[in-house]
């Protein structure tokens, strides 16, 4: 599965998953660090990528069709509390499961909704 992950999501998470085969971009470090989230929206389109953040504000893109985000949503986040979570989230849902899906883990609690590819 490709993904892509913000910045906000912990470096352990990112080792973690290119060990599990994924593949993964992480914008840390790189050119597109620091990027506005319609930007990083527009990379996870054109690369067909699983999106994982923290900002719940890519819950605004639930009527189109995507491949994946997945929102992690804690009281007292930090790093280890997100790459539970994550971890978890990932290991609910195939590559197929994930087109057009959003996932919103909190603390005990997994929201999913789906968009269904129109035409």
């Amino acid at each position: 599965m490709r993904i892509l992950v913000d910045e906000n999501i912990p470096l352990m998470t990112v080792n973690e998953l290119k060990k599990k085969g994924y593949d993964v971009q992480d914008i840390r470090g790189s050119k597109d660090e620091g990027l506005l989230d319609t930007k990083l929206w527009e990379i996870a389109q054109q690369e067909n990528r699983l999106l994982i953040t923290t900002d719940k504000g890519f819950s605004q893109y639930r009527e189109l069709y995507h491949s994946g985000i997945l929102i992690i949503r804690l009281r007292q986040p930090n790093r280890y509390k997100i790459h539970q979570r994550t971890i978890l989230a990932l290991s609910h849902f195939s590559e197929v499961e994930w087109q057009g899906m959003i996932v919103t883990m909190r603390d005990k609690t997994m929201n999913v909704v789906t968009t269904r590819r129109m035409g």
